[in-house]
């Protein structure tokens, strides 16, 4: 097989990496909060905020900036002001997203603490189901109110006299996808309905509180949806909601192909972008807010079950082009949550007793810490397309992609090329040539790793981590280096 030619600049600059792309998502949902990030009276929380302390621990190794709260779907229907003061005074409601109970036990107040032990921002989404124009200024005054107000006072009467000065906060969660067979969001809207009911929303939300930072609530990007509630939303705004989520339906080529779907869908929304502001005359900046991805298979990891997957290699590699693909779009792309952060659909799970890091961990990690700086333009020259089955179909008539997928960056010190390979063939290795324009590299390369000799359905378990990162020095001679069949290969070159 010939060698795989990509070209790099260092000069050919996209955009700044946001450090936001690498932000979480935790929802009332499964183990997420309970028993996963608060587990109150377990040896491995602390005694006086009941969080877990390994949990915490894992989620500064992966410098989390921000984390999106308490949905999803359990959102609209939940009411903030049940789960504030005193705990023995919460009221315990039924759960209708995920068919369960809540306790109320942990709330705003208990989560602005975990964001600030955590060291990330808080980023609020509304209840725009059964919630109220007036149950969200109230929810917005309880956390940012600084004058003799009701709710800023009641935060007050809480314990926290300072206000936390939440910046993101979402109108509602996805949209109403009226096109799905099963109406399962609550409050489910037209995008027409949406749209003009956001409009109101957002104006109220802005004379309360000028400060604060708008999502409007987005599908896919590729449908009718995205288009009008942009246009109607554009002078509101600052970002513009995606989800998606990829699934391997026991095919690993699937899996790994599906970023490509959410790459055009990026691309297709950055243009609804541009046509909502110069139809709108917006002169400030609309970015894109994917605030739920991951690889999720709804019939493996079922969501009123509490969705608990157990991810393959397979899964890994998926979760790296998922990256590479929001540093490709580093342009537009300014804020992602991975969902979600601990046992749910998550990298992260835990026990009584511990937890372990899953197979999709590793390149989050490795992407977290080292995928900074300067997103760079390749040219990628000589791969295989694949041109097999994907999901959605479209995406191998209209993007295929190429067996070897890549993301660059010029570090934030500005003295490294770091380049991330996913090689996506379950069954040939790949030889690369990477062509330095302008610029000369040592030949002694930095060189992580994440792969297994055990193949592609190998999985991480309590005491069974058998896939990781493994590090290694190599001598890249000519550029000339060699990536393993389903592998995931992050090379750090130091410039000359």
């Amino acid at each position: 097989m010939a060698p795989v030619e990509i070209q790099i600049d260092p000069k050919r600059v996209i955009s700044e990496v946001d450090p936001r792309i690498y932000s979480g998502f935790t929802e009332h949902m499964g183990r997420c909060i309970y028993g996963g990030l608060y587990d109150p009276g377990s040896p491995l929380a602390d005694p006086q905020t009941g969080f877990r302390k390994d949990v915490l621990e894992v989620i500064r190794s992966l410098r989390v900036p921000i984390v999106r709260y308490p949905g999803g779907n359990f959102v609209s229907s939940y009411r903030w002001q049940d789960g504030v003061g005193p705990r023995e005074l919460r009221p315990r409601r039924p759960e209708l997203a995920w068919l369960g109970e809540e306790s109320n036990h942990f709330g705003t107040d208990e989560f602005m603490l975990w964001c600030k032990e955590a060291g990330a921002e808080p980023y609020i989404c509304l209840n725009m189901g059964t919630g109220t124009l007036e149950d969200a200024l109230g929810w917005v005054e309880y956390c940012n109110g600084t004058s003799n107000t009701y709710w800023a006072n009641q935060r007050r009467k809480n314990g926290h006299p300072e206000p936390y000065k939440v910046k993101y906060w979402s109108l509602g969660n996805e949209g109403a996808l009226p096109h799905l067979p099963s109406p399962w969001q609550v409050g489910q809207m037209t995008a027409s309905d949406y749209a003009k009911t956001a409009f109101q929303w957002a104006k109220a939300l802005k004379l309360l509180d000028p400060t604060i930072e708008l999502v409007s609530c987005g599908e896919g990007g590729y449908t009718a949806w995205d288009g009008e509630v942009l246009n109607k939303l554009a002078p509101m705004i600052k970002y513009h909601s995606l989800h998606q989520y990829t699934t391997s339906t026991g095919d690993h080529m699937v899996n790994v192909t599906g970023p490509a779907g959410a790459e055009k869908g990026i691309e297709i929304t950055k243009s609804l972008i541009d046509l909502a502001r110069i139809q709108n005359s917006v002169e400030e900046e609309i970015t894109i807010c994917f605030d739920e991805w991951n690889v999720w298979d709804p019939q493996r990891a079922i969501g009123s079950e509490g969705a608990e997957e157990h991810y393959d290699l397979s899964d890994a590699l998926a979760v790296a082009c998922w990256l590479n693909v929001f540093i490709r779009k580093a342009d537009v792309v300014k804020i992602a949550c991975i969902a979600q952060s601990v046992n749910v659909i998550s990298p992260l799970m835990t026990s009584p007793t511990g937890l372990y890091k899953q197979t999709t961990f590793h390149p989050l990690y490795l992407f977290a810490n080292h995928m900074r700086g300067l997103s760079l333009s390749l040219s990628l020259h000589g791969s295989p397309t694949y041109n097999g089955r994907t999901r959605p179909a479209w995406i191998q008539h209209v993007c295929p992609p190429a067996m070897l997928d890549a993301s660059a960056v010029l570090s934030e010190d500005g003295k490294e090329v770091r380049l991330a390979l996913v090689n996506r063939d379950p069954e040939e290795g790949q030889e690369v040539v990477c062509r330095f324009a302008g610029v000369q590299v040592r030949e002694e390369a930095r060189v992580y790793e994440v792969w297994s000799s055990e193949g592609l359905g190998v999985r991480n378990d309590f005491g069974q981590e058998k896939v990781g990162v493994t590090q290694r020095t190599e001598r890249v001679r000519e550029g000339r280096l060699t990536v393993k069949k389903h592998s995931f290969t992050l090379v750090c070159f130091t410039l000359a």
